[in-house]
């Protein structure tokens, strides 16, 4: 481990408290296209700037998003990990709001085929930093696959995006639905790209009860983000929306997620198995 990053970890681990373990979200959506890496980005900076300590990891194959929403050229993508077999907290940026991120970089397929040596190293590093984190948050992939389900199963809970279409909402329900015939999992909405708050309402609404009436299965909707034209600015810009224009429409709408997430009762609000997010994760591997 480098100097940089053995300060970086020692600086963390001296402002964790004892025995914390971080709370692991998956940021998921059941098509492309629907803005998931920025609602995960952007949810990420605002939890950063209430003190939470925030590690997003880009887990989107192929694509590199948070690099390109921030205007940021990582010095390492998470296959380095691998090939290089350098630290993870040496791959670690440190963006706006002191939100930390580790960049996916276009050769990601790897970390879904891990050999035996790959994954134990990985398992490493994993135990170090779900030990000096409030939250870990992946933003996956978009759409149902055997990998990407596969590492849902193993956090504590997920973001679920969708925007009002319906093919949207279809393949949003066919993601919950693959990811709960497998076990019981926490999921929370957020709705994209809402021409009105009652249109973002009635969505939630009207998935919320189609997952109660046929999987049986509570979700926890957070809110919804208005269509603006701020977003499409902030994007052009490279840079947050949060932070672009944080007096926008949209910029507000995810503060009240934020504080609605943050303000959730804890009991009753995550369904995964007492066992923790690197229990679950080696248990994954050991049944591959």
């Amino acid at each position: 481990m480098s100097d940089q990053a053995e300060q970086l970890r020692r600086k963390l681990m001296d402002t964790s408290p004892p025995s914390q373990q971080a709370k692991t979200i998956a940021v998921v959506s059941g098509k492309g296209g629907v803005g998931k890496s920025n609602i995960a980005l952007n949810f990420s900076l605002l939890l950063s700037q209430r003190g939470k300590k925030v590690l997003l990891f880009d887990l989107d194959i192929g694509m590199g998003n948070i690099d390109i929403l921030l205007g940021i050229s990582s010095k390492y993508s998470i296959e380095k990990l691998f090939e290089q077999k350098v630290s993870i907290f040496d791959m670690i940026e440190i963006g706006p709001n002191a939100l930390h991120y580790i960049s996916g970089g276009s050769g990601l397929n790897q970390i879904f085929q891990l050999n035996q040596a790959n994954l134990n190293f990985f398992m490493q590093q994993l135990t170090e930093v779900v030990k000096v984190y409030d939250y870990i948050i992946f933003d996956m992939g978009a759409g149902v696959t055997r990998e990407t389900i596969q590492y849902i199963l193993t956090v504590d809970e997920c973001v679920l995006v969708t925007t009002p279409e319906p093919t949207s909402i279809t393949d949003a329900y066919s993601m919950i639905k693959h990811v709960l015939m497998e076990q019981p999992l926490s999921f929370h909405i957020i709705v994209n790209r809402v021409r009105s708050q009652r249109q973002g309402l009635e969505t939630l609404n009207r998935l919320s009860r189609v997952v109660q009436q046929f999987l049986q299965q509570r979700m926890v909707p957070l809110g919804s983000i208005p269509d603006d034209e701020a977003v499409t600015k902030a994007v052009i810009a490279q840079q947050p929306f949060v932070l672009h224009n944080h007096r926008s429409r949209a910029a507000k709408a995810m503060e009240n997620i934020v504080n609605h997430y943050l303000d959730e009762p804890i009991k009753g609000s995550s369904i995964s198995p007492a066992t923790g997010f690197i229990q679950r994760f080696k248990s994954l591997f050991k049944e591959r």
